[in-house]
């Protein structure tokens, strides 16, 4: 168990702890879920973080060489176009998505580690066209909810999802949370009263029981 004051790490069934004496926890409550956990360094993070990024390059590519082939085809095919007009936009369309992938891997590798809270909650009835089919249209009605976080530097960030109440009824006004680089992910400081947690690398819901997500076998920060 670690200390929330000196860090230190203490045996499970310690009440304090024995370099600072800290009061670990008290009876009938989850103290030891107070905290930034420390297990944002195990390597298992950092091999999915790797791993994202291999398989982000690998999808790029995949998707232009079909980009680039399909249109390709398509200029030998087609009374409509021909090559290498086709082809060129091919190429253009490859590298797209190529850019994209890019742009994903570097905002990744330049984001940071900061520290934050919760400052608003917002419930909001929104609209949208659609379409369907060739020519027919028709307005979707959702609900977006979204919870705000402000960075000590004053920065705000939002975290909206569509018909999906979860992430809204995680957080609370005066939440602190801690902003993991790489990852693209939030940590909740105070987690004593919470049932779930989100794994921070593939945002898998889990019991806050459990040590391991599920899906990716990332160590859970609780």
């Amino acid at each position: 168990m670690h200390c929330i004051n000196c860090g230190s790490i203490n045996s499970k069934d310690a009440e304090f702890c024995g370099v600072c004496g800290q009061m670990l926890k008290q009876a009938g409550d989850n103290r030891e879920r107070v905290g930034y956990s420390n297990k944002i360094n195990s390597p298992e993070f950092a091999r999915y973080v790797k791993s994202t990024y291999r398989w982000s390059g690998i999808f790029a590519v995949l998707f232009a060489v079909t980009a680039i082939v399909g249109f390709y085809i398509y200029g030998n095919t087609s009374r409509d176009m021909n090559n290498p007009q086709a082809l060129y936009i091919g190429i253009a369309v490859g590298g797209m998505f190529l850019l994209i992938a890019l742009f994903q891997i570097v905002g990744r590798k330049r984001s940071r580690t900061w520290d934050g809270c919760v400052i608003d909650k917002e419930i909001k009835l929104k609209t949208r066209r659609e379409r369907h089919g060739n020519d027919e249209y028709h307005m979707h009605c959702y609900t977006e909810y979204t919870v705000v976080i402000r960075e000590d530097g004053g920065r705000t960030h939002d975290i909206s999802a569509e018909d999906d109440d979860t992430v809204y009824n995680y957080y609370h006004i005066g939440d602190k949370v801690r902003h993991h680089a790489s990852l693209n992910s939030y940590e909740k400081y105070d987690k004593s009263k919470d049932k779930i947690v989100f794994c921070n690398a593939c945002a898998t819901l889990c019991d806050i029981n459990d040590d391991i997500c599920s899906r990716c076998k990332c160590p859970l920060l609780k």
